[in-house]
């Protein structure tokens, strides 16, 4: 039965394939609901016809706060089922072939980033003449000079950074680990913010306290929620009138380097992401260059 197997694949895909805990509980999620659609049916039983009408279910569903599941996410909850599925004939149990599952056709996803000079606006917005102020330059610089993902973020320890060499190693998604490069100006501000901590706790960007009667039990880490409202209030504070998360500040690292004319597959690498499609959101960076390619090599060939 379907409901003997979930424990067992999720058990698998978190220890042998070493996925996220927070993948895990979203492909918990999502093959629960093909649960609640299904029923405790036998894995045997599972067929296109039935996957068929899932797709319809989850294009009709709505969530307790009333709100429908967008065709990415619909997509997630297919690509759980084909795992979930590829596990099965693994252990030569029968029942659908993962590849008969398409995924939906779903619309590219809109690139919203920062120029240079509205970077250097959310830089200024700081205050470099308190701990907070000099943490949060800190936080700004590292996510726009590495282009981490805030979740790799707030992972960060004192020890992971290594200033000198201006780089280090982050283990990403998929638990593959790529190489990090940090700017000069950002190596700074993360030596100015260090430099104020009067405290040993391990983490790289904590609640800041800066006195020296804090004990470090009394310090903790940053979470993804309170960097997005740093980078929010930052905004704020700079006038920047386009909505802003950690993300627009990956997204900036990404078309900054394209910009500057890096190559698709090195900020592949920089990113991480495991499938170059993923890059390739980030080309329209590149559509004015295209512009001025066409005008300077074709033009003078079109002149009557």
């Amino acid at each position: 039965m379907f409901s003997d197997y979930l424990a067992e694949f999720l058990d698998y895909m978190e220890i042998e394939r070493g996925r996220s805990l927070k993948t895990i509980e979203n492909y918990s999620l999502y093959l629960n609901r093909f649960y609640e659609f299904a029923g405790d049916i036998r894995v045997a039983k599972i067929d296109i016809n039935l996957v068929s009408k899932w797709r319809q279910w989850l294009n009709r569903y709505k969530g307790d706060d009333g709100r429908a599941v967008n065709k990415a996410t619909q997509n997630y909850h297919l690509i759980a089922l084909r795992s979930f599925l590829k596990y099965m004939a693994r252990r030569d149990i029968k029942t659908l072939a993962a590849e008969k599952i398409e995924l939906a056709t779903s619309k590219r996803p809109q690139v919203s980033f920062l120029d240079t000079k509205e970077v250097m606006a959310l830089f200024d917005a700081t205050d470099s003449s308190n701990i907070v102020g000099l943490r949060d330059r800190a936080i700004l610089e590292l996510l726009f000079s590495t282009g981490l993902r805030v979740s790799e973020l707030v992972k960060l320890n004192r020890a992971n950074i290594n200033l000198d060499k201006g780089e280090f190693s982050i283990r990403g998604k998929g638990q593959k680990d790529r190489p990090v490069y940090i700017s000069n100006s950002a190596k700074d501000a993360l030596h100015a913010y260090l430099k104020s901590r009067t405290d040993s706790f391990e983490a790289l960007f904590v609640q800041a306290t800066g006195r020296k009667n804090n004990s470090d039990a009394s310090i903790s880490r940053l979470t993804p929620r309170t960097i997005q409202r740093i980078v929010e209030r930052y905004r704020i504070k700079a006038g920047i009138t386009k909505h802003v998360t950690p993300h627009t500040l990956r997204h900036s690292f990404a078309t900054d380097l394209l910009g500057n004319g890096a190559d698709l597959r090195s900020v592949q690498s920089l990113l991480g992401h495991a499938n170059i499609a993923t890059t390739q959101i980030y080309t329209h960076v590149t559509d004015p260059q295209l512009k001025e390619i066409h005008k300077q090599f074709h033009a003078k060939n079109s002149k009557s």
